[in-house]
């Protein structure tokens, strides 16, 4: 996914909440931390290394939602495709974990992908390729 300052970003969590999230985007009831924490699973980030650092809700937030927004992308072409790669731990609560997609020219999002209460304890991936016209959220 393609900004005004960089390309092909990784984010890790390691040390900020990397390029393509902000602080600011950073909304209520997301927490940086590790399988070291106490605060129950995941022990480990998706490679097994527990002190390896992730996103997760909150212990105060896990009966409502929260939002996490990336940085403003360009809009995508032949040349330049936007595919965005993410590890999530699906638990034994149940709930929904959504992607969507915001164009800048509008005010409603676009669910793209989401999955629901496998209750399965365990890190999974996906892969999602975003085609937009114009400049876009996620």
């Amino acid at each position: 996914c393609f900004n005004a300052g960089s390309s092909g970003e990784k984010c890790d969590f390691e040390t900020d909440l990397c390029k393509a999230l902000h602080e600011s985007n950073l909304q209520p009831g997301w927490i940086q931390r590790n399988g070291r924490s106490g605060m129950g699973p995941p022990y480990s980030d998706h490679n097994g290394n527990d002190s390896a650092y992730f996103l997760s809700l909150s212990p105060e937030m896990r009966s409502s939602s929260a939002t996490l927004r990336t940085n403003v992308f360009l809009p995508t072409d032949k040349e330049h495709v936007c595919q965005i790669t993410f590890h999530y731990w699906i638990s034994q609560m149940s709930g929904t974990l959504v992607v969507g997609l915001q164009k800048l020219s509008e005010d409603t999002i676009t669910n793209i992908w989401q999955v629901s209460g496998e209750l399965q304890n365990q890190w999974k991936a996906n892969t999602i390729t975003i085609n937009s016209t114009e400049k876009y959220e996620v």
